[in-house]
């Protein structure tokens, strides 16, 4: 198995994207990551989506957009796994260059949410959730979430503003991202006076439907000085790439307050990368709903059992705190473009790991994890990188 690093980037801007279509947005990406790396070529492209079919009455995504970028005549294909869809396209694309399929390899996520009206892309999401027994009997996905919060603030005697300071550390790393989706900061207030969507999950609580695209170009890490006059951030190499699964229903789970599929994947990003959670020096975590980012810090062994929320509530997730999470706005602030989001993390990642985050750097970074969920938990994909 080769060792495998990532030597160009690229995204859009998100948000209500309405004046261009799914292949221009991930065109944009894929130019802009394959500039940054310097190169003309590819032997495959891997793509990230979720809805394209439910949405945009559009499959066959991978061939369209290689088609429309250029790349004629390579494997290209979409990968499929919810709202994880992109970091499983960056899984792929690892294994295909670790194991010699490939040399160059484009990995882009992307999604086009806000061209259906609300009722059309709730059903779309829903389509994350076990079909014949959650999503039939009417439950949205943020009805799922909310849930499964509702639980968690019962068991573990929870107050109702314990999850606001993971919305305001978002809020306040995003507003320094001028790629985010919201770039205004937030209070406890504007927390508290947000309107329910799903008691008790808030506006505050959730992350935005939007559009967006993210790129990376991913090559053997022996070739990276190949690339080094087109590439003038310098390598990052993927250190883990780890990915399990749990029941698609929540219902079905043994314990529906623990992501079982969160541990197994970090516990094997670890082991790949030979590091504890003490190493890392940011964690991006999957917070399209505030609970998660606690069962997330929890799962992957920074808190204890129903004390994940203490974490944002004692200010030890902000950029100066134990583990920065949602460095550049997360899924909150950055937005969430379902199929977009888990590349975006890697995006992000690269840009703390060569320093080149902005008004968000972290100091002397050299160790990230990222984690995308697909589901409410049915499946999670950890990265380390270095």
């Amino acid at each position: 198995m080769r060792s495998v690093s990532i030597i160009g980037i690229g995204q859009t801007p998100v948000g209500e994207l309405w004046d261009l279509s799914a292949r221009q947005l991930a065109y944009q990406a894929i130019s802009a990551a394959m500039a940054d790396a310097g190169v003309d070529r590819a032997d495959a492209l891997f793509l990230g989506n979720m809805l394209s079919g439910a949405l945009l009455d559009q499959e066959h995504m991978g061939t369209l957009v290689a088609d429309f970028c250029g790349l004629r005549g390579i494997e290209a294909a979409k990968v499929e796994a919810a709202c994880a869809s992109g970091r499983a396209a960056v899984r792929v694309g690892t294994m295909a260059v670790a194991s010699g399929f490939h040399d160059i390899v484009i990995v882009a996520g992307i999604e086009k949410m806000t061209d259906t009206v609300g009722k059309d892309t709730t059903a779309g999401l829903a389509t994350a959730a076990d079909a014949e027994y959650e999503a039939l009997h009417g439950v949205s996905f943020v009805g799922l979430n909310a849930l499964i919060m509702q639980r968690y603030m019962y068991e573990y005697d929870v107050p109702l503003d314990a999850f606001a300071g993971f919305s305001i550390n978002a809020h306040r790393n995003g507003a320094n991202n001028p790629n985010a989706m919201f770039q205004d900061e937030i209070g406890l207030q504007d927390y508290m006076r947000a309107p329910l969507i799903s008691t008790p999950i808030n506006m505050m609580d959730s992350s935005p439907v939007c559009d967006g695209a993210a790129a990376v170009v991913l090559v053997p890490t022996d070739w990276v000085s190949e690339f080094a006059t087109g590439h003038h951030r310098g390598a990052v190499h993927i250190l883990a790439s780890a990915s399990a699964n749990d029941t698609l229903a929540v219902h079905d789970r043994k314990d529906p307050l623990f992501l079982e599929a969160a541990y197994i994947s970090s516990q094997k990003a670890y082991h790949q990368a030979k590091v504890t959670p003490e190493d890392l020096d940011l964690f991006e975590v999957h917070d399209a709903f505030t609970i998660m980012s606690a069962l997330s810090l929890e799962a992957t062994g920074f808190a204890r059992r129903g004390e994940g929320w203490r974490m944002a509530h004692d200010s030890e997730i902000g950029l100066h705190g134990r583990i920065p999470i949602s460095t550049m706005g997360g899924l909150k602030s950055r937005g969430h473009p379902v199929g977009a989001t888990g590349v975006y993390q890697i995006v992000e990642a690269v840009q703390q790991l060569t320093g080149s985050a902005g008004a968000n750097q972290i100091k002397d970074a050299r160790l990230a994890m990222a984690q995308n969920i697909g589901g409410s938990g049915a499946t999670i994909i950890t990265h380390s990188v270095h």
